[in-house]
């Protein structure tokens, strides 16, 4: 149901030519300054300072998901999910109103169902939107309707894309660019099946700071927090798997 909804969403939004963004403050409605890889990382590293600067690299092994580890639930952090979802999302989308946790009418959620309520497409979408991307940015709940659009951007079908897909393969990501792969039963998919026809479970990262070979991510609703992540890459800063595809995001500056 959330897949279909999204691309119900999605769908409402192309059909517009332009995303609503009356949840957005009036500096990003209106960008005030030039879309920059420096204001979206900047931005992604503020979040990541605020959950505490955590550091994900063995796949979440250890990690238990209770009231009390669950960053996302804590005070003043539910609050700050509940700004990606409603500053990251257009203003139609029916899952704006969500928290931490809380789903759309107020009600705390159990930590059961929780992965009904992931927000780290959410985040992904805030952290666009608040660096400036502006109404042309594909703004969604779910990784796989941005991973979809920034495909048919590479194959020609999306007039001046603020997104463009790159096999990882031979495209090294680049600061500012995000870095995606599936989940569950799309774990297996790679860059040569996309676009796909249907949404998919994925995740995506921004690409924070780069290294000899290695990146850092930060990604949202990892370990339920804003958290980052090492990426091994080659001599020429290619990543391997699981990553399925770079998104260029195509800056002004």
């Amino acid at each position: 149901m959330r897949f279909f909804a999204a691309a119900l969403v999605g769908l409402a939004i192309s059909l517009s030519g332009c995303a609503p963004d009356r949840h957005a403050p009036p500096f990003a409605q209106k960008p005030y300054e030039a879309f920059s890889r420096t204001d979206a990382v900047a931005v992604a590293m503020d979040e990541w300072r605020l959950f505490g600067m955590r550091v994900d690299d063995n796949d979440d092994a250890g990690y238990m998901q209770t009231e009390v580890t669950m960053a996302e639930r804590q005070p003043g952090l539910w609050q700050r999910i509940g700004e990606y979802w409603w500053e990251g999302l257009n203003a139609n989308d029916p899952d704006n109103r969500w928290t931490g946790k809380h789903d759309a009418n107020g009600e705390v959620f159990s930590v059961a169902v929780n992965g009904q309520y992931a927000w780290s497409a959410a985040f992904i979408s805030y952290v666009m939107r608040i660096a400036g991307a502006g109404r042309n940015f594909p703004y969604a709940a779910d990784h796989a309707y941005y991973i979809n659009y920034a495909a048919r951007a590479a194959q020609g079908e999306v007039p001046n894309p603020l997104l463009i897909a790159e096999n990882p393969q031979s495209y090294a990501p680049r600061l500012g660019d995000l870095v995606c792969f599936g989940r569950g039963h799309a774990r297996s998919l790679t860059f040569a099946d996309l676009p796909t026809a249907k949404l998919f479970p994925a995740h995506c990262s921004i690409v924070v700071e780069i290294a000899a070979q290695q990146i850092s991510v930060v990604g949202g609703n990892v370990e339920d927090a804003v958290t980052m992540t090492h990426v091994p890459t080659n001599q020429s800063g290619l990543v391997g798997a699981p990553w399925m595809v770079v998104l260029r995001v195509m800056y002004l500056r």
